[in-house]
């Protein structure tokens, strides 16, 4: 059966593509791929459509980097034109970054219902420009998917209406479990223990002091560590003896990389979520998360940049004492077809 709607689905950095995968493959109405370009490095882009076996997009608005308001200014004057083209019954956003937010700005003027996957999630720390862009997408959405109960708490206690508010799980699960197969037939990247370390927000980058006292930690990693390195971290950091130092990886070589890592050290957030999946014990460089349910049930914890507070944690994975965690409600991979059900 196919339904008398027509939802454009908006991608715009990596994060974005390994939770559009499985909606996209869940759709059984008419849909429209638009990639705004906000992430155009290859590695940050282009290899997932094709790791995820995403389609290739309908409409590529090549907005480029950018200040915030300059990103999100050029995506909305091009967004807008594709609506007014295309006319859809809705658009889908998903996650926290800037297209999220301004492609649902231009949706709520133009009348077009506007759908939310990854709604609800808050750090409470509006220094985060994803805070923000979570608060405002949630405030303007008519429909609000929510990964976990900390979510739905938020939503209802900022007024949002319950009938808006639907939990349904984790897509960025969905595409996990999916991929797992091809995840598994990746070579090992060492039989040696090691672990996985990313590190890219402006709290830990930015600040040249944090930053040093970071990679002195990172340095000091009694086993070896392997450091895909963001670009914008790759712009203040010269040299890392001792590191195995990466480019940006694909989805699937990098999961492959955290599935057989001892222990992940990281500023993401995504990563919260799949490490809690997989079982990999998590040490985050963040003084809070989106994520509460990943340090509650999962395998998370929480060290902003806490120097002994991450040495503390190194020691008790390596010694066998950290804690053991469990996947959270309804991470079971059929979370996209539950989106779909709703609407």
């Amino acid at each position: 059966m196919v339904y008398e709607k027509k939802i454009i689905n908006v991608v715009g950095a990596r994060p974005n593509f390994m939770k559009i995968a499985p909606i996209i493959r869940a759709m059984k109405c008419e849909n429209i791929l638009v990639h705004t370009g906000q992430h155009y490095d290859n590695n940050m882009s282009d290899s997932f459509f094709k790791d995820l076996g995403i389609p290739h997009p309908d409409i590529n608005l090549e907005v480029g980097s950018g200040s915030h308001a300059e990103q999100t200014a050029k995506i909305m004057i091009e967004f807008e034109k594709v609506c007014l083209k295309e006319k859809p019954t809705h658009v889908l956003v998903v996650g926290d970054v800037n297209s999220t937010i301004a492609c649902a700005l231009v949706a709520k003027k133009l009348g077009i219902k506007i759908i939310h996957v990854e709604a609800g999630l808050r750090s409470f720390d509006e220094t985060m420009p994803e805070e923000i862009n979570r608060v405002l997408v949630d405030r303007i959405s008519d429909y609000l998917f929510v990964t976990e109960q900390s979510g739905v708490d938020n939503l209802l206690k900022e007024g949002v209406a319950k009938e808006k508010i639907h939990l349904v799980g984790n897509v960025m699960i969905d595409t996990l479990i999916y991929n797992l197969p091809k995840i598994d037939k990746i070579k090992k990247y060492s039989e040696e223990d090691y672990c996985v370390v990313t590190m890219h927000r402006p709290s830990n980058v930015d600040n040249k002091e944090i930053l040093e006292r970071l990679l002195k930690v990172i340095k000091e990693i009694p086993i070896k560590v392997v450091f895909p390195m963001h670009p914008r971290t790759r712009g203040k950091v010269k040299s890392l003896d001792g590191v195995d130092v990466l480019e940006p990886l694909g989805y699937l070589d990098f999961m492959n990389l955290v599935k057989n890592a001892k222990f992940m050290l990281t500023d993401s957030g995504g990563i919260q979520e799949e490490t809690t999946y997989l079982g990999v014990p998590c040490i985050t460089m963040r003084e809070n998360t989106e994520r509460p349910v990943t340090v509650e049930v999962g395998s998370n914890v929480l060290v902003g940049s806490d120097v002994a507070l991450i040495k503390k944690n190194i020691e008790l994975v390596l010694k066998g004492g950290f804690k053991k965690g469990s996947v959270p409600e309804m991470w079971d991979g059929e979370t996209a077809e539950r989106v779909f059900d709703k609407l």
